[in-house]
């Protein structure tokens, strides 16, 4: 797909009329804890092995140029195999069976717009596009983190791929070290029947029926600082006016008034022969989220909405990793391995507003540590170790609950199949 830096020198795109791609993973997960880290037992989650494999994401791209200036970009996700409809055991609700229907789906349309080139400093786009908020939306593809999971804080308090229908403004300006792109989006906005608590503003992202609320839009913008080799620095804003204008039946919300939603991101990365290091903050707030939870905890059961409350006013997520290079320090024929690290920490309740309690079982701080081996430029095996402490904000030590520690082995890669 099109980027804001790419937009400004169209001729670097690599075909001349269309091209056809994608992205996959495949990961396998052998863990020492449960599935209930929230009712089943006061220490938190149950000490016992289990395992899983999947294929969490198969996506299918292609761009068609109608015109040097007129582009066409699509992507069609496939989500763990299924079909929309998955039979499954709620972890977060004493382990309950259920019927649930994702929302968009699980074979979800991810980006379908057309782009007008113009100039390099503006260029226009509408349609279904990626919300570029934090450093994992914006860069989402499984070549550009390390191990086999995506982010975990990310993904766990906002949509993540977040991808919204609207209109967009990007291009590029500057020249040097003093070079810089930028997105700005008018996109579909947040619904709060969907905000809940372990997952935050997660659950918000519209899809569940064949049209999305329109009636307050999101306002979303993305900057960039890419002037030295190398270094990526980018910061990303969301502000929604009113999340309870969005939602399923508009008299949800009438008593409190309006339900504003902010998100704000800063994010870095640095690139060279030898090391890889990113870096990534995030945080928000929900407006009156005390009586929003009050709210969603009445929602019906036949709702699709979580309904778990209370619903912090404020979330928090932090990371920071780096990989070496081993091929390049070594040399020779020495394969392309990255050994390395990350820390995480986030908290979906992080805040709360009122009256309400936050539950400490949302606080997680979280190391990964584990080897990328680039077999080719565009595949990669992975295999990491990862241990979660929960209730801690410690970046060493332990939490009160239970630690979560697993082993994963995966593949990704990523491609253009075909070009003309």
């Amino acid at each position: 797909m099109i980027t804001s830096a790419q937009a400004a020198e169209p001729d670097t795109l690599g075909y001349d009329k269309f091209r056809i791609g994608g992205y996959g993973e495949m990961v396998a997960n052998f863990m020492d804890y449960g599935i209930n880290r929230f009712y089943g037992h006061k220490e938190g989650n149950a000490k016992q092995s289990h395992n899983k494999i999947s294929i969490p994401r198969f996506v299918l791209a292609l761009d068609y140029k109608f015109t040097p200036k007129w582009v066409l970009g699509a992507e069609i996700e496939f989500e763990y195999g299924g079909t929309g409809t998955a039979y499954e055991l709620e972890n977060t609700e004493n382990g309950e069976y259920e019927t649930e229907v994702e929302k968009g789906g699980e074979v979800a349309l991810e980006q379908f717009h057309i782009t007008r080139l113009i100039v390099p400093g503006f260029n226009v786009r509408a349609g279904h596009l990626i919300v570029p908020v934090g450093l994992t939306n914006a860069h989402h593809e499984p070549i550009n983190f390390f191990g086999t999971s995506r982010p975990e804080g990310e993904s766990t308090i906002i949509p993540c791929t977040w991808h919204e229908t609207g209109i967009e403004f990007l291009g590029r300006f500057g020249k040097g070290y003093a070079t810089f792109d930028y997105e700005a989006m008018i996109v579909t906005g947040l619904n709060a029947n969907g905000f809940d608590r372990n997952k935050w503003v997660r659950g918000g992202k519209q899809g569940l029926f064949e049209g999305d609320n329109f009636t307050s839009p999101a306002y979303v913008a993305r900057l960039n600082y890419s002037g030295v080799p190398g270094l990526r620095l980018g910061g990303s804003f969301y502000y929604c006016p009113n999340t309870g204008a969005n939602a399923d039946k508009l008299v949800t919300y009438d008593e409190i008034g309006k339900i504003p939603v902010t998100i704000w991101s800063f994010d870095a990365q640095y690139n060279n022969r030898y090391v890889t290091a990113r870096a990534n903050y995030l945080t928000g707030n929900i407006a009156h989220a005390d009586k929003v939870g009050a709210k969603n905890g009445k929602l019906s059961n036949k709702s699709g909405y979580s309904r778990l409350t209370p619903i912090a006013k404020r979330a928090v997520s932090y990371n920071a990793e780096v990989g070496i290079n081993l091929g390049s320090i070594i040399g020779g024929s020495f394969p392309v391995i990255y050994p390395f690290a990350q820390y995480e920490y986030y908290n979906s309740q992080e805040k709360g507003e009122g009256m309400d309690v936050m539950d400490a079982r949302c606080q997680v701080s979280k190391w990964n540590f584990g080897l990328n081996w680039k077999a080719l430029p565009n595949l990669v095996v992975k295999a990491d170790y990862t241990t979660r402490q929960i209730g801690t904000s410690k970046v060493f030590g332990t939490g009160p609950y239970n630690s979560e520690n697993e082993f994963s082995i995966g593949v990704a890669y990523i491609g253009w199949f075909f070009k003309k």
